[in-house]
């Protein structure tokens, strides 16, 4: 559980004591690729950290169409953080794209933690600001950048994903029909 602990170090520095303390409050849980760890209408208990694989949280429309909110790959923490923080049921799906080892932090076990060692609410804070930043980042993206742009972002961003996420996740991802992407990507690697 090194990975966890390293990942909160980029922030905040620990003393051996709190970093038992954290470990002592995380339940480590492996999972099988197409595995639903939560799903929409359920109220979200816990944050996620990816120790390995890959993990996605998406929400599907009225017409039964799939929108991909978010990738998490190994060393990223994701989570319905509506549903996380109001407590209420979030409209999330949360399904492990690849074979995962996952880090899970009850809400009750990070409350407890935030009592126990005050300055991981700064972690969290920050987490949550990034997250809030990312999300408002890509609004924006969505609404000024071509399907193109979009894409060159999230290769970026994703390097790793590309080979090993199906290409109608990516599309989803980027806002267009799985079509319309395999048309631009054969025009991009054209050019």
């Amino acid at each position: 559980m090194a990975l966890i602990i390293q990942n909160i170090e980029k922030i905040l520095s620990l003393t051996d004591e709190e970093k038992e303390l954290i470990l002592s409050k995380i339940e480590l849980k492996k999972y099988k690729a197409k595995t639903v760890i939560l799903h929409a209408g359920e109220i979200c208990k816990h944050s996620y950290f990816v120790k390995s694989g890959i993990l996605r949280s998406f929400n599907i429309n009225d017409n039964i169409v799939e929108h991909v909110l978010q990738f998490a790959c190994e060393d990223w923490w994701i989570g319905d953080m509506y549903s996380l923080i109001s407590q209420k049921p979030g409209n999330l799906f949360i399904e492990v794209n690849e074979d995962a080892e996952v880090a899970l932090l009850s809400k009750e076990n990070q409350e407890e933690l935030y009592h126990q060692i005050p300055k991981l609410e700064r972690f969290f804070r920050i987490l949550t600001e990034n997250s809030l930043v990312a999300h408002q980042e890509r609004l924006m993206d969505n609404l000024s950048l071509s399907a193109e742009e979009r894409f060159e972002k999230f290769c970026s961003k994703y390097p790793t994903l590309i080979q090993k996420v199906p290409q109608k996740q990516i599309a989803s991802y980027i806002g267009v029909t799985p079509e319309f992407f395999s048309k631009m990507k054969a025009k991009m690697l054209k050019k």
